[in-house]
């Protein structure tokens, strides 16, 4: 009873420390950027390419896809953005959140603790944004930290029975992989803390010699992390103003609709993630697959989108029409 109460409150505790290094990561950046992030936003969305483009940068850079998104949609209720140059920007930052992904792939944990170093001398050495960069990248290493204390507690759990044929079920049911992934990300609402966790526990070794979960099982639970995704924006949009309502509707329209094909192409686009992925023990490539995965995923979803941006906006506008004050008789 102990040891498992002990591997819950590590579990949670390793979930805590990623995200509240994801918080200062993002606080951070935007301190050591300025005014820049809300300016570029605000200046270089003219064409929808430089939009998707603005967007995918600004969260590489800030490495959090709902602090952009709730900065635009406070640009959009500030009436400083209008919606059709907005939809674009969220595209790209559906895009840039990917790269958290790709970067957890190259399991930089080993050097961590060189990181934590390095960015702590920075911080209190440094002056203005010097200061705030090296918050930032002490941040980046907490991440990394909060990540190795989840895998260390998912140990024991991996090992036992239940795990396992839980997983077995997952991997055999991809309805119940998606809403795996959905109620993941609604619990800690960052789909990069659940991609992180899946990255680790899709790869662990199952009774067959394969990997426990592999690729195909991965998938649906990661359409359901992106469906997650973006209950945070529509949080953000409460009280805001029929536009960013608006915007925060075309996320998760954005989203569910790439879930939804994914979904009735599963097969064929799992064999697309392997085409252009690293070939070998699927042990040793699965954490690049599901990065990969989710880079597709968000690169089609804008692919599709992004010619149809007014189409996009038509729909919004008609699920959410302006209110009209009653006439007086």
């Amino acid at each position: 009873m102990e040891q498992r109460l002990w591997m819950i409150l590590q579990l949670f505790g390793g979930a805590a420390l990623f995200l509240y290094s994801m918080d200062t990561l993002t606080d951070a950046l935007q301190q050591a950027a300025g005014d820049t992030l809300r300016q570029t936003l605000a200046r270089l969305t003219a064409h929808p390419l430089a939009g998707v483009l603005t967007g995918a940068v600004v969260t590489a850079v800030v490495q959090s896809s709902s602090a952009v998104t709730v900065l635009v949609l406070g640009l959009v209720g500030a009436g400083l953005l209008t919606l059709q140059r907005a939809v674009p920007v969220v595209f790209g930052a559906n895009i840039g959140t990917t790269v958290t992904a790709q970067l957890l792939a190259f399991r930089l944990e080993d050097a961590r603790y060189l990181l934590l170093v390095a960015g702590l001398l920075l911080w209190f050495a440094g002056r203005g944004r010097l200061h705030a960069a090296g918050q930032a990248l002490f941040a980046f290493g907490l991440l990394f930290e909060g990540i190795a204390v989840m895998a260390e507690a998912m140990e024991p759990l991996a090992a036992g029975p239940v795990f396992r044929q839980w997983m077995a079920q997952v991997r055999h049911r991809p309805g119940l992989g998606l809403l795996a992934g959905l109620g993941m990300t609604l619990a800690v609402q960052s789909s990069s803390a659940t991609i992180a966790v899946l990255q680790r526990a899709a790869a662990r070794p199952g009774p067959d010699g394969g990997c426990l979960l592999g690729l195909a099982g991965a998938i649906p639970v990661l359409l359901g992390d992106n469906i997650g995704t973006t209950v945070t924006a529509v949080l953000a949009s409460v009280g805001q103003s029929r536009d960013a309502k608006r915007l925060a509707a075309a996320h998760a329209l954005f989203n569910l609709s790439g879930a939804a094909v994914c979904w009735l192409l599963l097969p064929q686009f799992t064999a697309l993630v392997r085409l252009v992925s690293p070939h070998g023990p699927e042990s040793a490539v699965l954490a690049r697959q599901i990065a990969n995965a989710h880079t597709l995923f968000n690169l089609g979803c804008t692919v599709l989108w992004l010619p149809l941006t007014p189409c996009m906006v038509r729909i919004v506008c008609t699920l959410l029409p302006e209110k009209h004050a009653p006439e007086l008789k």
